[in-house]
């Protein structure tokens, strides 16, 4: 994989330019100066086999996030095949452009591009020849914002990994990567978790919440899987938030559920879970993912109360969400990384039952068996209503149709029952499983 990183200053245009090469929305772009701090990956439009890194902008702070982003951005740039120096063509050279550019001398000996962003007309842009002075090269006038100037850094990046393969040439990967994604309130432990499963610092960890902002994808392989990794910012109660950057943040929170196939939502087992917590729960089981829920710094809880708590929690949920017949919850601590490799098992394992389709004679089977235990309720209509034939339609969530004859209001404590017994029988307990109910033809009715 050739690993392209974008940097510069802060509020230079680096994350509208990474969305316009990856085709993408993944970084949240604002007026406001270091919105990034993390490292954000993404394919390039134009060829798989490379990589395109957003960083946070390069700042001269010695302590806190802005220090850390910073030394974040220096090793995404020294681990690069290219970078892409991004300056601002309407603020013009800075003596932070300058030291910068030969801190990037200095770390790298890539192939280095100028781009002199913001260049969507001439009356706002000084004197161009003034960047020469960074020492590299010819700089390149785009506007990242309307995407004008690209050919040069399409031409750049050929130059750098060479011609885009045809796409019959690309070598398809046979397992799908699985897309796990991390989600909870702010200060949990979401990010420590990415690192523990890194087994690196790759995301900021910091005591204060909110430090995660954007999305963050990593692929990586872990227990004998390829999987890839989202991890999200903190999601609080709408009435707390204020900020709109932070409002954009969980906006791409949520996006990620409906981009994953699993979540590990991420609760601090030292506190009581919040209805926050059960509203994401929520979501995801409506989303027909799979949930495993993460009890964070299990290490805390002092062990007389772990067996009541645990107990609890899972009453909680059951009694909370109809679609699930056992949650899976599991105790874990990022921060030692006890749990975490279990957790991945658990996971993993029930990837695989989702992925595996019911045989329609087994269903019938079961359907039949639980048909035969407890009949259908009569219809208000006082007719009896027959179920004549079930099969699996759909996956994530599990779906079973059913063939109903005669009227088909089948009340929802029936279909609980029915949802129950199929759950235990295929194994699909940890799963979100949905009936449907098709109503009979009848061959008559001309």
């Amino acid at each position: 994989m050739i690993k392209i990183t974008i940097a510069g200053r802060p509020n230079t245009g680096k994350s509208t330019l990474f969305n316009a090469l990856t085709g993408t929305r993944d970084a949240i772009v604002h007026d406001r100066p270091g919105v990034t701090r993390d490292v954000i990956c993404g394919t390039f439009v134009h060829d798989e086999r490379v990589t395109i890194c957003d960083t946070a902008g390069l700042e001269n702070d010695k302590n806190g996030i802005a220090a850390d982003s910073t030394g974040m951005a220096i090793d995404a740039i020294a681990t690069a095949n290219a970078v892409l120096f991004v300056v601002d063509g309407r603020v013009g050279l800075t003596p932070d452009d300058v030291n910068w550019a030969r801190i990037v001398r200095r770390k790298t000996h890539a192939p280095v591009i100028l781009l002199v962003n913001k260049a969507e007309s001439a009356r706002r842009i000084g004197d161009v020849h003034e960047f020469y002075k960074l020492g590299f090269g010819d700089p390149v006038m785009i506007s990242a914002e309307h995407k004008s100037g690209f050919d040069a850094i399409y031409q750049f990046i050929v130059a750098a990994v060479g011609e885009p393969r045809h796409e019959s040439d690309i070598i398809k990967s046979p397992e799908r990567r699985i897309k796990i994604a991390i989600l909870g309130q702010p200060n949990v432990g979401k990010s420590t978790l990415v690192n523990c499963i890194l087994g690196a610092n790759r995301q900021i960890v910091k005591d204060e919440p909110g430090v995660t902002r954007d999305t963050v994808k990593i692929p990586v392989k872990f227990y004998g899987r390829d999987i890839l990794l989202m991890d999200t910012a903190g999601l609080r109660r709408k009435a707390n938030v204020y900020d709109d950057v932070e409002t954009l943040s969980a906006l791409k929170s949520l996006d990620a559920i409906e981009k994953s196939d699993v979540v590990i939502l991420v609760v601090d087992a030292t506190k009581n879970i919040e209805n926050q917590a059960l509203g994401i729960a929520a979501r995801v089981y409506d989303a027909g993912k799979i949930l495993c829920v993460a009890l964070n710094k299990w290490d805390l809880v002092p062990e007389i109360e772990r067996d009541e708590k645990l107990l609890k929690l899972k009453h909680q949920f059951s009694n909370s969400f109809h679609q699930i017949i056992k949650p899976m919850i599991l105790a874990i601590s990022a921060e030692r990384g006890t749990g975490v490799q279990n957790m991945f098992r658990r996971i993993f394992e029930q990837w695989d039952i989702s992925n595996a389709p019911a045989p329609t004679s087994l269903v019938n089977k079961i359907v039949g068996e639980l048909v035969e235990r407890r009949q259908p309720p009569m219809s208000r209509l006082k007719r009896p209503m027959k179920i004549k034939f079930a099969r699996q339609t759909g996956r994530h969530p599990m779906r079973i149709s059913i063939n109903v004859g005669g009227a088909s209001d089948i009340p929802e404590s029936y279909t609980r029952y029915l949802r129950r017994g199929l759950a235990t029988a295929l194994k699909w307990e940890h799963l979100p499983v949905t009936i449907e109910y098709d109503k009979a033809e009848n061959p008559f009715s001309d």
